[in-house]
């Protein structure tokens, strides 16, 4: 009883240390996996030994509780969450509930939640400056569209969204930031190197407040591209999408 009692208090006082990892590879299994597809991936996963890479698997809410009983040198993070603690926001998920399964990470402001589930940036700020209060590291999500990137807008959209998205509570130490064109996701498209890194290298300069952040890269991640990008100088890892969905794929993007 007492040792549980410890445990609980450092759970409630401890955050990931981020910076302590040199890469991250987030896979964001979007709306996709069952408890059979789960069992199957995790067998077949093969995590690198190296301790210096942070490898975080986010399914959805559903197996949140069944991923992280299985979890084997990785951890595990939640889609979404709520900005409400509690109250009458039914089917909503509460930091709280993530912080009792022990969940260290939590992607926000994806595009698809902004697109698709009208979130705005003041949305994300609000969820993330909350998930930080919970010791859960966000990963908060930026990116242009194709419209802006064609029409030369892609570092004020980027600068509108870092100044709405991220909260004042957010520093190196408990905040990722994900770089995702939003005409790259599922698309199979991706900007050149160059413009990656480039665009990585605004982030961080943007403000004094996010040079030391972690940046990492999403839209159209895959096995053959991964270990070019998260080589860049300004890329601390990637967020993947369909290829975090197939094993195989997964293992040599987290292995190279």
């Amino acid at each position: 009883m007492v040792a549980s009692i410890i445990i609980l208090s450092i759970r409630e006082i401890i955050m990931i240390k981020i910076n302590s990892f040199s890469s991250f590879f987030v896979a964001n299994w979007k709306l996709n996996g069952d408890f059979k597809f789960i069992d199957q991936f995790l067998d077949n996963l093969q995590v690198p030994s190296d301790n210096s890479k942070c490898i975080v698997i986010c399914p959805t809410s559903t197996y949140l509780d069944y991923i992280r009983h299985k979890k084997n040198n990785f951890y595990v993070g939640a889609q979404n969450v709520s900005e409400h603690e509690k109250g009458a926001y039914t089917g909503e998920i509460s930091c709280n509930a993530l912080s009792d399964l022990n969940i260290d990470f939590c992607i926000l402001g994806h595009s698809e939640r902004r697109q698709l589930f009208n979130e705005t940036s003041t949305d994300v700020s609000l969820k993330s400056s909350k998930v930080i209060e919970f010791k859960i590291v966000p990963i908060v999500c930026i990116g242009e569209t194709l419209e802006e990137k064609e029409n030369g807008k892609t570092n004020n959209i980027l600068s509108q969204q870092l100044e709405d998205s991220i909260p004042v509570s957010s520093n190196s130490d408990n905040t990722i930031i994900a770089y995702e064109p939003v005409w790259a996701i599922g698309t199979g498209l991706t900007p050149t190197l160059e413009e990656i890194n480039k665009t990585h290298q605004f982030i961080k300069n943007h403000n004094t407040k996010f040079e030391n952040f972690k940046v990492l890269y999403g839209g159209s991640v895959n096995a053959n591209n991964a270990n070019e990008i998260v080589s860049l100088s300004n890329v601390d890892g990637a967020l993947i999408g369909g290829a975090s969905l197939n094993y195989d794929d997964f293992t040599k993007i987290i292995k190279d």
